[in-house]
């Protein structure tokens, strides 16, 4: 029997590669967006599209989202924000009693990843891999600082309510931006290229595939428009650690920056697709098609055939 997928914020970057591996595979595909189908050339591809309500409207959104769950007939849920990652966290008992399947890692697992100084201490912690130390920007001592840093949510996403303070003589005015300090963090700025990792694991076997790329240009919200994908076993190692410690279940994206000195800092795991998904399987391996089969009870195929390359985005326009 035909199984259905709901794939939520198909508007985002990493739905075009999620939708058609799913329909390449066979789910019959229920996409939803907080704004018009017209609006959303996605919507062309998928079986059935909602509007739905903003996260922000908590109730309305749940209730509205369970019954298109049971309308739809849905199996897999699979958030592609890290919004509605958090709203479906919290409530994996109501997707259970609907039979519904939310393709993301653990519950305690979210919660850390969506915690970046739990995230960093965790990782410190465990010496898993170099990290930025960080602190909650109510208890720094701010008039001691020195040298560029950068403050951002402790639960942040897609780079909003960031701010890079190059200049720390100007870090009072960067402050009165910030209206509840104790949501922030405050990190010594490192300068160098980021490098996203899009990381499978299937916790049953305990393999875990990875594949690196520099991003070479970025949006200002920090989706990746052109990259340089690469192998790197030490890299693609400490990633598998990572996970592991995690216990990660599923796809996630681990973001690093490599400073000048060619050292390796861990800055944060996403608990879900990246906006850059596309790359990763345009250089070689189906991430979506794993990440379904690890959900089904299935162990996933493991070919991660990822070879090196350069890869551009481009966008083209869809009569709607």
């Amino acid at each position: 029997m035909r199984k259905t997928a709901l794939v939520t914020a198909i508007g985002s970057f990493a739905s075009d590669i999620v939708i058609k591996s799913l329909k390449a595979m066979g789910y019959r595909v229920v996409g939803c967006d907080i704004y018009n189908r017209r609006w959303i050339a996605q919507s062309e591809n998928t079986d059935v599209f909602y509007q739905v309500p903003y996260t922000s409207d908590r109730g309305e959104y749940i209730h509205f989202m369970m019954g298109v769950c049971q309308k739809e007939k849905v199996d897999f849920l699979l958030p592609l924000t890290d919004i509605e990652v958090d709203v479906w966290n919290e409530c994996r008992d109501a997707l259970k009693s609907g039979n519904v399947t939310l393709c993301c890692s653990p519950e305690k697992t979210i919660k850390i990843c969506r915690d970046k100084l739990s995230l960093e201490t965790f990782l410190r912690d465990k010496k898993l891999c170099k990290t930025i130390p960080s602190k909650r920007l109510s208890e720094a001592e701010l008039g001691k600082i020195t040298e560029p840093v950068v403050l951002k949510p402790y639960n942040g996403r897609s780079s909003q309510g960031l701010y890079k303070v190059e200049n720390p003589a100007k870090l009072p005015y960067y402050l009165g931006l910030v209206d509840r300090r104790e949501e922030y963090v405050i990190q010594p700025m490192i300068k160098g290229d980021i490098i996203t990792v899009d990381i499978v694991r299937d916790p049953a076997s305990d393999l875990t595939w990875s594949v690196p790329r520099r991003e070479l240009l970025r949006t200002l919200n920090g989706a990746g428009t052109s990259v340089y994908v690469f192998r790197d076993e030490k890299l693609e190692e400490t990633c598998k650690n990572i996970a592991a410690h995690l216990d990660i279940k599923g796809c996630v994206n681990m973001e690093f920056i490599q400073s000048q000195n060619g050292e390796m800092y861990f800055m944060e795991c996403n608990p879900r697709f990246s906006g850059g998904a596309a790359f990763t399987f345009q250089a070689g391996y189906d991430l979506v098609k794993d990440h379904m089969r690890i959900f089904e009870g299935q162990p996933a195929a493991g070919e991660n055939m990822a070879r090196e390359m350069y890869i551009a985005r481009k966008y083209c326009e869809v009569e709607m």
